[in-house]
């Protein structure tokens, strides 16, 4: 199993794992055009996905969805208060391409399983999703208040996880935000913050964890040392250490990872 953060921020997200068998998109935040480059600069084809699997309505998870499911007939998961919240966001869609994840559920796509599981966030139904292959597990994790205990139990032990570290709440109080801007992100169905990452992962790492992605840094009330600094901070006061089993590594928000083996 293989993966890239095409892009992860306010301004897009789209996130995609490839098996031997399947290749999966997670949200097209972006225009289509956009999307294809990202695709191209890991020397992949949208063409060639087998599917399109949507965590919430938030137009910088779905702007380009409509096109490329329209240009490249692809098919579309989502729960159903999910799709209903797309009506008239997305353009029409085929009802062939059109298929319901329900969230907590397991759905097998050829070799690959996605497990979905909901978040708390402001929001119809959100959801993210866990990838089982061959023993391995990914997981996807961002636009969420909290983490709760229930979240937790799906996504631990994961041999990877891409989990949102959004800001630093010092950064955001003192920024150019209006307050009631601030209030959403640091609300329970905002984002999670570094220092709240931090507390999350320590009771999810595994010994089996090899690596961390820190995704959905915030352009304004961020910055990627910063955020790997107060995670590494936070898991060390709980006596894990970065470096000794695992790395922790940042995303950016316009430029894809390369494709990396879990």
């Amino acid at each position: 199993m293989k993966f890239s953060v095409l892009a992860s921020g306010s301004t897009g997200n789209a996130f995609y794992v490839e098996t031997k068998q399947e290749r999966l998109l997670v949200d097209a935040g972006l225009s289509g055009k956009q999307l294809e480059k990202l695709f191209a600069d890991i020397d992949r084809h949208i063409e060639d996905i087998t599917g399109v699997l949507v965590t919430h309505e938030h137009s910088d998870h779905i702007k380009g969805l409509g096109v490329i499911a329209r240009k490249y007939c692809l098919p579309i998961y989502a729960n159903e208060k999910t799709w209903r919240a797309m009506e008239g966001l997305i353009g029409d869609i085929p009802s062939e391409q059109k298929f319901i994840f329900p969230t907590g559920s397991v759905r097998t796509f050829g070799d690959l399983d996605v497990e979905s599981f909901g978040v708390s966030h402001d929001a119809a139904e959100p959801m993210f999703y866990v990838f089982h292959y061959e023993g391995k597990k990914l997981a996807l994790i961002t636009d969420t208040g909290y983490v709760s205990e229930r979240m937790k139990g799906v996504i631990r032990h994961a041999d990877v996880f891409v989990f949102e570290s959004n800001h630093d709440v010092e950064m955001l109080r003192m920024g150019k935000y209006p307050w009631n801007i601030k209030r959403r992100i640091l609300s329970d169905v905002g984002h999670v913050s570094n220092e709240d990452a931090g507390l999350a992962l320590a009771d999810v790492i595994g010994d089996k964890t090899k690596r961390i992605y820190l995704a959905h840094l915030s352009q304004d009330n961020n910055m990627k040392e910063l955020a790997r600094m107060t995670v590494a901070q936070t898991l060390e006061r709980k006596g894990i250490i970065v470096g000794e089993s695992f790395q922790l590594y940042d995303t950016d928000p316009a430029r894809p990872t390369e494709l990396i083996s879990v």
